[in-house]
């Protein structure tokens, strides 16, 4: 716009500047200079106008976008101040266990000293003890030179006193030795203290690291679906390809909003072959998956370790399509199988019934269909053939034949094989030690 401006006032001052060779008559002349100057004037305030114009949109742009960074520095002091304060407790406790500890190694030397002055006070008794004996030993001497003579008065009230003596120095030592037990016992039961509380202050301080770690993770996935009040944006992604799609480049767990569904969170992988989100996951039998109706529909276990997403969430994510079934299996012979199925899923009312269609498969240990088969858990009956094969199987599936399939059992190197996690492709029963299934998202809907 200003280059524009510039161009035409150079060009109205060369046309005033070097006048042509035509001569016109001079009332003609003024009358053309008159329009000319007057285009002049309207061009330049409508490049004046436009360039308000483009001004004023300039500062409106930028006063939204200082609006959104104002929200999102809300948004960041906020979280900054939760870290804060949970970092401010945990100090506190941090320095009650450190005074703890100092009163009771205190305590410990007191105890020590003690202990050193009792043993003191032990040793020379016993010498006292080892000198009364020399003098009774000299006593019995002294009474066998006189076994054939009677023993003088004085005599017997000496041996008397003796013996006394003897029996009361023994009684002391006993007792001294009884303390120096309870003594010992005492110390060993500081040390103990001591270093459990040594133990608890270096643990506290680790999983406080890693709380800080795990929740900075967190946060960094979450924040971008925060509003300025600190709740969930409406505007949630509705699977993890969407996650993906909105720029997130980092497996872990996001929130989502399937259609029609509740906000929950899921655990996506990103990975070179695309995008999935995990419903299960099973590797060491920290989870138990014998569980009922209820937790299945909900879902439970640990995202870091084992766990099952829950029938309702996988519906959800499920229904909307565009996606195929994969499961990853892994043997006790650490050998792999990888299983991709076009599936659907079908809702509650039907006891989630699923159908299955073979997609691919890296070996023989593929099931090439597995449909209208409905989900059940020892606690609920799913209306095929045989009712107890979560019963006698452990765990919820779905079960066609009992045994024939069941990723969801004990996770044990099992005897009989169908009582633990397994796989039956036709050929003999595979027992499994891990296993994920998971649900990939395509760009183009494919039908089972």
């Amino acid at each position: 716009m200003i280059v524009l401006l510039l161009s035409l006032l150079l060009v109205s001052s060369l046309s005033h500047s070097f006048p042509t060779e035509l001569t016109l008559p001079e009332h003609q002349t003024e009358t053309r200079l008159h329009f000319a100057a007057l285009d002049e004037v309207r061009l330049l305030a409508n490049g004046l106008l436009q360039l308000g114009h483009s001004l004023k949109d300039f500062v409106q742009n930028t006063k939204n976008q200082i609006n959104d960074i104002f929200q999102k520095l809300n948004i960041f002091d906020k979280s900054f101040y939760q870290l804060s304060a949970l970092a401010s407790e945990i100090k506190e406790e941090e320095e009650e266990l450190k005074k703890t500890t100092v009163f009771l190694k205190a305590n410990n030397e007191e105890i020590k000293s003690l202990s050193l002055k009792i043993n003191s006070k032990v040793e020379d008794i016993i010498k006292e003890r080892n000198h009364l004996r020399s003098q009774v030993g000299g006593l019995e001497e002294k009474l066998s030179g006189l076994s054939q003579s009677l023993l003088s008065t004085e005599q017997v009230a000496e041996i008397s006193t003796l013996k006394e003596i003897i029996q009361t120095q023994e009684k002391s030592i006993t007792d001294l030795l009884k303390a120096v037990n309870e003594q010992s016992e005492q110390l060993n039961n500081q040390k103990t203290k001591i270093k459990g509380l040594e133990n608890k202050l270096s643990i506290q301080e680790t999983a406080e690291n890693s709380r800080r770690n795990r929740q900075t993770n967190s946060l960094a996935g979450y924040l971008p679906y925060f509003t300025s009040d600190g709740s969930f944006s409406s505007d949630l992604p509705k699977d993890c390809g969407e996650v993906f799609n909105r720029g997130q480049k980092f497996s872990g767990l996001y929130a989502i909003k399937p259609h029609e569904s509740k906000t929950f969170l899921v655990n996506c992988e990103f990975t070179e072959e695309g995008v999935f989100t995990v419903i299960q996951r099973r590797h060491d039998g920290s989870v138990d998956f014998d569980q009922s109706w209820e937790k299945y529909e909900d879902g439970f276990g640990d995202f870091s370790s084992e766990f099952w997403l829950g029938l309702k969430k996988i519906y959800a994510v499920a229904r909307q399509g565009h996606s195929l079934l994969h499961v990853q299996i892994e043997d006790w012979r650490k050998e792999k199988h990888f299983i991709v199925y076009q599936y659907i899923l079908e809702d509650a009312a039907s006891n989630y019934t699923i159908h299955l269609k073979l997609q691919s498969a890296e070996s023989g240990s593929a099931v090439d269909e597995h449909t209208g088969f409905r989900f059940s858990t020892k606690d609920h009956n799913d209306g095929n053939q045989d009712p107890n094969c979560a019963q006698d199987y452990t765990g919820g599936w779905w079960f066609s034949i009992c045994g024939d399939i069941n990723l969801n059992g004990k996770c044990i190197q099992s005897r009989p094989p169908k009582k633990g996690t397994h796989w039956k492709p036709g050929r003999g029963t595979t027992i499994f030690k891990a296993s994920k299934i998971s649900i990939s998202h395509l760009t183009k809907p494919q039908t089972p």
